[in-house]
């Protein structure tokens, strides 16, 4: 596989539609007018995997790539960088922080090759082991982010049963906190038992962002399917009592996983 032309390709067609005589849609963006087409194209990848879609996920990494490029080509006529040195850049990190495969370290085993890339980052300036995580990732992503991050220099549990404990001990203190009637310190709670679940998501190595829009998912489809057997019978969803919906929520769930 040579990438060489095909990439020169793409930096050339970028260049060429941020010319004088280019596009004047093109010529007009910044890095902040960038910002949201980043983040669109950023989540339509993440659709394309999950529908597992090769075509897709090609088409729409070009797109997150163009971004990319876009944004160094702003840059380089701004005096500040150009695109090989974003690649450079990346190489180097790359080379720099696998010692084991681009060196003569013993490579042991992922928990050893976790600390050492943790090392090779402190190395590199970072004051604390949490640098480097987002403050913009979403919620549920950032507190992935920070769990593994501590994880990788020793703060964490041995194994499960440690975080399942922690779990236990949120909820109660937002039982407590909710039989209060304390708004604040529900809210406190309520954060600290989601976090505790992300970690316990990490432990399991389940990824929560995929786990929760797989509920979404799982839920949209069968409210839809008990909204649309509550019309076929003339009725509306806010007519029927709790047991009702109950009632029908399990007999949708039963025929969708038999269906599935």
């Amino acid at each position: 596989m040579n990438a060489g032309p095909a990439f020169e390709r793409l930096v050339d067609l970028v260049a060429r539609l941020r010319a004088p005589d280019g596009c004047p849609w093109d010529r007009e963006q910044t890095l902040e007018s960038m910002r949201r087409w980043l983040l669109e194209e950023t989540h339509e990848v993440l659709e394309a995997i999950d529908a597992g879609d090769a075509d897709a996920h090609r088409a729409e990494l070009g797109d997150l790539l163009f971004q990319v490029v876009f944004q160094a080509q702003l840059q380089a006529e701004a005096g500040r960088f150009d695109v090989s040195g974003v690649c450079d850049a990346i190489v180097d990190k790359m080379v720099r922080r696998h010692p084991h495969v681009f060196g003569d370290a013993d490579p042991g085993d992922r928990d050893a090759v976790r600390r050492a890339w943790a090392e090779s980052k402190r190395r590199e300036g970072r004051a604390s082991a949490l640098d480097g995580v987002p403050r913009g990732l979403p919620a549920l992503a950032r507190a992935e982010r920070l769990g593994g991050k501590a994880a990788n220099v020793g703060f964490d549990w041995s194994d499960t049963a440690g975080v399942i404990a922690k779990i236990d001990e949120e909820h109660a203190e937002l039982r407590d906190a909710m039989a209060a009637g304390d708004a604040d310190a529900v809210a406190h709670e309520l954060g600290d038992y989601l976090f505790s679940l992300v970690n316990l998501c990490r432990h399991l190595g389940v990824d929560p962002e995929a786990a929760l829009q797989g509920t979404n998912r799982r839920f949209e489809q069968r409210f839809r399917a008990l909204e649309a057997g509550v019309e076929a019978d003339g009725h509306r969803v806010a007519d029927l009592d709790e047991a009702e919906l109950e009632r029908r929520w399990q007999a949708v769930k039963k025929v969708l996983e038999g269906a599935g």
